[in-house]
């Protein structure tokens, strides 16, 4: 597969980011792949971390790369998260689990936009992670 013609910035007058994102994406792709919100259920249905927002969110990644690599894309491909968390006190392990898996996948730093969003409550009690993403390949 051709290498996906993407780039990021931060653009003058806008604060800069406050973490592995940026603010803008810009992507030659003819083909779009939108992924539905993953949450920590593993390839039995069975949940992952139960009460444990790192682990959760290390399964939910594990989960986007399995459909990632399904199309036939990785990581790198992705140009968009939207991260739902229950709880502000979810914020930091959230931020803990998810370093190493973005700076692996995104070595240059040339991370895709994120947005995080702090929710009442997700499907069912015991989710804490909930990350949907969008896809662009070559």
């Amino acid at each position: 597969m051709p290498e996906l013609q993407r780039t990021t910035m931060n653009p003058p007058g806008v604060s800069p980011p406050q973490g592995l994102y940026s603010h803008v994406a810009r992507v030659k792709a003819p083909e779009l792949v939108f992924i539905a919100g993953q949450v920590a259920l593993d390839a039995g249905g069975n949940l992952v971390g139960p009460g444990d927002v790192g682990a959760q969110t290390t399964q939910v990644f594990s989960n986007l790369g399995q459909i990632l690599a399904s199309v036939g894309a990785t990581f790198r491909n992705v140009v968009e998260f939207n991260v739902y968390l229950v709880a502000r006190s979810s914020i930091q392990p959230y931020i803990g689990a998810r370093t190493e898996i973005l700076r692996d996948a995104f070595p240059e730093g040339d991370y895709p936009p994120s947005t995080l969003v702090v929710v009442d409550g997700l499907a069912t009690e015991e989710y804490l992670v909930e990350i949907k993403a969008v896809a662009a390949l070559a």
